[in-house]
């Protein structure tokens, strides 16, 4: 216990409080006409700072200073109704004084707490917490973030945060603060970040406005979650999931080039035995040569990413994979329904497309058997749940056997698959991160009923790729 919080402390100051309330009543000639006043501040300054028990107990004395000294007669007790009158509101008012004090003297100690707890709570959370004022400037920085980003609080700590940000972002940072200037709150943002040694780092940000007790905002506070490892790894898989998807396509493609390379050979030998015609086989040939040359151009299509997105029909692109599974399609017996708006366009990445494509048709000629229905429909559409900005809608339907509700909720996660001995359980959560990747969204309905089994996956891709950081969307 301190000296500060001893019972004899506190009622000391209680009593030196009182006192000195007679004290200055008895050198201020203006306070003789109004003595209560000094006397309630003592009770109450009492009561605020040493307790509820020294605040009655400054209300007892000046109770009794008050009517001893302050009221005439002086010096003696008078009991006149007047006096009487006087002396009970005081009480009263002494009173009610006191237990206010003392309500706003718990609040602040339970303000404090709080507040101690909370500067805890940030001080040893496992993540990254900053805040900055509205310029910009660092003003907190966790254990956390020291850890992250390499620099000590000191290093950091009144200067810009823009310091955090590689050179090439250097817009990055005010367009952050003018959102949240407008008070807008930004979560799970994926950016870079530059560590003290220079290593660069993937983060998600989520930030929020600071405001004051008037609503005023007069900073932000910024958490940041490290995603480094994690982006290293799902690159890695990405990369072995299109080596492995191109290695799946191998036999079609082979199935596919053993043909127009029997047809070439078979036209160079009839070029050589009839030479009056000799120029039509050889225009044949080169017809069949330019189709090699497209299956290769596709297959290289699925394992090489273009370097920024271009403009790209859509139906045009899905009509080159669904040519790679034809055979399949064929030997099962498929119907193949088309329905192409062959006008629908949008900005995005070849390659990429083709693999979601790939392998959302690869699954659902999988989960059909003999005779099924393959629906493939092309349009031009809007998101009306993102603002009703325009895109293309791409259906990709199948009659097969479903998918269970309960898988169907985790199909979009890494290394989950219905398929117990073939499948890698990559395919679709690659092809969700594809579509996020130009902001769109993928949906899945499924049934599994007797006799009305099926899925249907539909893709919405915006007519500009714009990279959204929303949670996989589905709808059963």
């Amino acid at each position: 216990m301190s000296a500060y919080s001893h019972p004899i402390f506190r009622y000391s100051a209680a009593l030196a409080l009182t006192l000195g309330a007679v004290l200055i009543w008895s050198l201020w000639a203006p306070l003789h006409e109004s003595p209560f006043i000094v006397f309630i501040a003592a009770v109450m300054l009492a009561a605020r700072y040493f307790g509820f028990g020294p605040g009655i107990f400054a209300t007892a004395l000046s109770l009794f200073l008050i009517d001893y000294v302050v009221l005439e007669p002086h010096f003696t007790f008078s009991h006149s109704i007047r006096n009487l009158e006087h002396l009970f509101i005081f009480l009263l008012v002494s009173v009610l004084a006191t237990s206010l004090a003392r309500q706003k003297s718990q609040a602040d100690v339970r303000t404090e707490q709080v507040q101690l707890q909370l500067a805890a709570i940030v001080e040893n959370s496992a993540e990254a917490i900053l805040s900055k004022d509205v310029n910009g400037i660092v003003t907190s920085w966790n254990r956390a973030a020291e850890q992250l980003y390499g620099y000590p609080a000191d290093e950091v700590i009144g200067k810009h945060v823009s310091m955090l940000a590689p050179r090439e972002q250097t817009d990055e940072i005010p367009a952050i603060m003018a959102r949240l200037l407008q008070g807008e709150h930004i979560q799970n943002y994926l950016t870079e970040r530059v560590r003290k040694d220079g290593t660069r780092l993937t983060v998600y940000l989520s930030i929020s406005p600071v405001r004051n007790s008037r609503g005023e905002i007069i900073g932000a506070s910024t958490i940041a979650q490290d995603l480094t490892t994690q982006k290293r790894a799902e690159e890695a898989l990405f990369k072995n999931e299109k080596l492995a998807m191109a290695g799946r396509l191998a036999a079609s493609i082979a199935h596919e080039i053993n043909n127009p390379l029997e047809a070439i050979g078979n036209l160079l030998y009839l070029a050589r035995r009839d030479q009056s015609r000799s120029g039509e086989y050889l225009a044949m040939a080169e017809r069949e040569i330019q189709r090699l040359a497209n299956i290769a151009q596709q297959t290289l299509g699925l394992v090489r990413d273009a370097a920024s997105a271009t403009p790209l029909n859509v139906s045009m692109v899905l009509d080159e994979v669904l040519r790679l599974y034809m055979r399949k399609l064929t030997a099962k017996k498929i119907h193949v329904d088309k329905q192409y708006e062959e006008t629908a366009e949008i900005r995005g990445f070849p390659g990429e497309l083709r693999q979601v494509f790939s392998n959302l048709i690869a699954n659902a000629v999988d989960a059909m058997s003999q005779q099924g229905s393959l629906r493939l429909r092309v349009e031009r559409s809007h998101e009306w749940s993102n603002g009703g900005r325009p895109g293309v809608r791409v259906t990709i339907a199948d009659t097969g056997h479903g998918i269970a509700p309960n898988d169907a909720a985790r199909i979009f996660e890494p290394f989950f698959t219905t398929k117990k001995d073939s499948g890698t359980g990559l395919g679709l959560w690659l092809s969700y991160n594809i579509v996020q990747k130009h902001g769109g969204s993928i949906r899945l309905r499924s049934r599994v009923a007797p006799g009305k089994c099926g899925t249907v996956f539909r893709v919405f891709l915006p007519s500009i790729a714009q990279p959204s950081l929303t949670a996989p969307s589905l709808s059963r």
